[in-house]
Formats: structure tokens, sequence, C-alpha cells
């Protein structure tokens, strides 16, 4: 079943509305199926190497987040894939502690819900890969003019690279970081044992 609009969508269309900016919604709900193993993989060894195994969230990776903030200016996030899904579809974003109350333990009842297949189905097809831009086939469409089933690894670690982002880390106009952060996410696509590890959802 497709999930026609995400809390994420509608908080930046009123947020644009409210100041008087055009705002237009380019999406194209597609199944898991018709997205490359290249593009999963790309977005879970970007994003949370540790879908396959945790129960939505990811404590270790939190705590070693909370290590390196604490001796950094940079704030890092420590989100599951399973996290951003629930924060995009159901809530706002923005830093705030009430949202993060909220977010765990809805995270946790998702995973209990869905299978990890379905939020990462979820996921794929609502996050943000430009202005305007949800879900990975209206990006794979508009970037690459071909359909995210045919998405080659290069392209979709582009696209994965842009995604803590995509305002500031632009697909069409890569800088030296993003290109070093695609080579990044290309190298531990195969570290992870390729379309295998998708074999473990």
């Amino acid at each position: 079943m497709p999930v026609p609009y995400s809390a994420y969508m509608l908080q930046k269309k009123v947020e644009n509305t409210l100041k008087g900016n055009s705002y237009s919604i380019k999406k194209k709900w597609v199944s898991l199926e018709d997205i490359s193993w290249q593009m999963q993989m790309a977005v879970i060894a970007s994003e949370d190497q540790n879908f396959e195994s945790h129960f939505g969230l990811d404590l270790g990776a939190i705590e070693k987040v909370l290590k390196l903030n604490a001796k950094s200016r940079k704030i890092r996030g420590g989100s599951t894939i399973s996290q951003q899904t629930v924060k995009n579809l159901f809530l706002w974003h923005g830093q705030s502690w009430v949202r993060k109350g909220i977010e765990a333990p809805l995270t946790i009842l998702v995973e209990h819900i869905w299978t990890k297949s379905r939020i990462l189905e979820v996921y794929l097809n609502i996050a943000e890969f430009g202005q305007g831009i949800f879900g990975v086939e209206a990006a794979a469409q508009h970037f690459f003019k071909k359909p995210a089933k045919n998405l080659n690894l290069q392209e979709a670690a582009l696209l994965a690279a842009s995604l803590p982002n995509p305002l500031v880390f632009k697909v069409d106009k890569p800088g030296s970081s993003m290109r070093k952060r695609q080579a990044w996410i290309i190298r531990q696509v195969n570290l992870l044992d390729g379309k295998h590890y998708l074999d473990k959802l």
C-alpha cells in the first residue's frame, strides 16, 4: 500500500506557503521490487549499517554519537532508518526533545508492526532528495532520467550522499566532500556484502 503523503511533506508545504514561496512536490510511489538493490544498499550503508539487526534504535550508535558530540562542536545524529521513517512520516523536523520522546517509542512500535522491508520501502519513498523532490523514483527521474529500478551503484551512492541535507548536498552539483562520501558509501556497500545483505531483511 502506498503512503500518499508524509508529515514532513506537509510541513515543507505549509512553511513555504506561509513565506509566500511557490512549492510543488514531486513524488511517485514505487514498490521495493522496483527500486534497484544498489539504491537499497546505498541508504543502508550510508544511514544505518545495523538496520537488519536492531529493534528500531541502535543503542551502540547512540552511545558513540553522544561521545563524539561531547568532544565536537558539530552535532551528529544517531538515528536509524526506522527512526527517520517515523520522523518523516508522522512527526516534524527540528531539534526537539519532545519530538525525540515521541519518536523513540513510536519507532519501536512500528518495528513490531512492519517488516524491515516495509520500513525500507516507505523510507525510500518519502525521503527528501532535493527541493520538493520526495522519494527515490522522483529523484531518479529528475536527476538521472531513469526509473529507480535502473539506478547503478554510483548513482545510488550519490543520492544517498545527499541525505544528511539534500538542500546543501545537491545531487546535481556535488562538491568534493559529497564525492568523498559517495566513494565511502560504495566501499561500505561492498564491505556489507552488497546485494546479499538484503537477504537478511
